[in-house]
């Protein structure tokens, strides 16, 4: 049983963790650090958990623990790792973007791999640093690596992808009051979303003779949690081409999967799945992507990390349900 602490345990990334954590047959949480509700219980805050845990936060951490998720803001993890120190036996898994880029993946003496598990598990296995992908970067990039590992990718890549309001976290803003954001859909960040950095990475590492433009269209939506993603390319080969490609490229994937049906989001949501459909236009190849935002998004990617890290089966904590009505 190894022990596990989360940093920055109010937050949406934190709660999901705290949920997943209860149920994992092979680690139990040690502590759940947040300065603003030390000594607080963990279920004044996230709320669902009355009656399942006790667990109180703190304002110190045990600097022995097996694990540490840094649930913190985007800047602020490498922040916290200059003020605090873990022994060199505890394995770190970041959920900000902090080192995901490769300029950014040493720090100090820690050297932090790209925690995509289709991408490369094999190095997650022996990584003791991991940086956890984006929410957009995991749904849009599972939608590219068969392609791209193929080096199929010959034109310019459209991409556009709406996220629920969990998406930009617990802080408040003009467009995550209820009243702003309901019956609304807006676009942000557009072309400029800092995810785009992780994908551009992917795609030239994989296929390095990509010349052509990455073009990604981020939308708000009103709903609470998922990502849904299409994405489009020019494409010569036939659908049963490409689709026995992807088949091939994740047959064994733990968690994603290639529909034959259209797809919508109540398939993914509350799972650690994302699904994928492939259809064909003329000369055009549309990839379709669902996942949801804070589970293969964020905190269900972190323990599938974990797992694979720990040597544990890649699925333990993750046999979730969609609730699909």
């Amino acid at each position: 049983m190894i022990k596990v602490g989360i940093i920055g345990g109010a937050g949406y990334t934190a709660g999901e963790l705290v949920r997943l954590l209860l149920n994992h047959k092979q680690a139990s949480i040690d502590f759940v650090f947040s300065t603003s509700n030390a000594g607080n219980k963990v279920y004044k805050v996230h709320q669902d958990l009355v009656g399942t845990t006790e667990l109180e936060f703190t304002d110190q951490i045990n600097q022995n623990v097996d694990v540490a998720f840094l649930c913190l803001g985007h800047g602020n993890s490498k922040a916290f790792l200059e003020q605090h120190s873990f022994s060199e036996i505890t394995k770190i898994i970041d959920l900000s973007n902090d080192f995901r880029l490769e300029a950014d993946q040493l720090f100090e003496e820690k050297v932090f791999i790209y925690g995509l598990p289709e991408l490369q598990k094999e190095t997650i296995k022996n990584a003791n640093y991991v940086a956890n992908p984006g929410c957009f970067a995991t749904a849009i990039q599972l939608a590219l690596l068969p392609l791209v590992q193929a080096k199929l990718i010959t034109d310019d890549i459209h991409i556009n992808a709406v996220t629920g309001a969990t998406g930009a976290g617990t802080s408040l803003s003009k467009t995550t009051h209820f009243t702003w954001r309901d019956n609304n859909f807006s676009y942000y960040k557009p072309f400029t979303h800092q995810h785009l950095g992780e994908i551009e990475q992917t795609v030239e590492q994989l296929q390095n003779s990509f010349e052509s433009e990455i073009y990604f269209m981020p939308n708000r939506g009103n709903f609470s949690r998922g990502i849904f993603a299409t994405v489009y390319t020019n494409y010569e080969g036939s659908l049963e081409a490409v689709e026995t490609l992807y088949k091939t490229y994740y047959k064994d994937a733990a968690f994603t999967f290639i529909s034959d049906d259209n797809l919508h989001l109540k398939q993914v949501v509350n799972t650690n799945k994302c699904i994928i459909h492939l259809h064909k236009h003329k000369n055009k190849l549309l990839i379709t992507s669902i996942i949801d935002n804070l589970l293969k998004g964020a905190s269900g990617q972190a323990i599938q990390n974990m797992n694979l890290m720990f040597g544990f089966d890649e699925t333990e904590g993750l046999n979730l349900k969609a609730n699909y009505f």
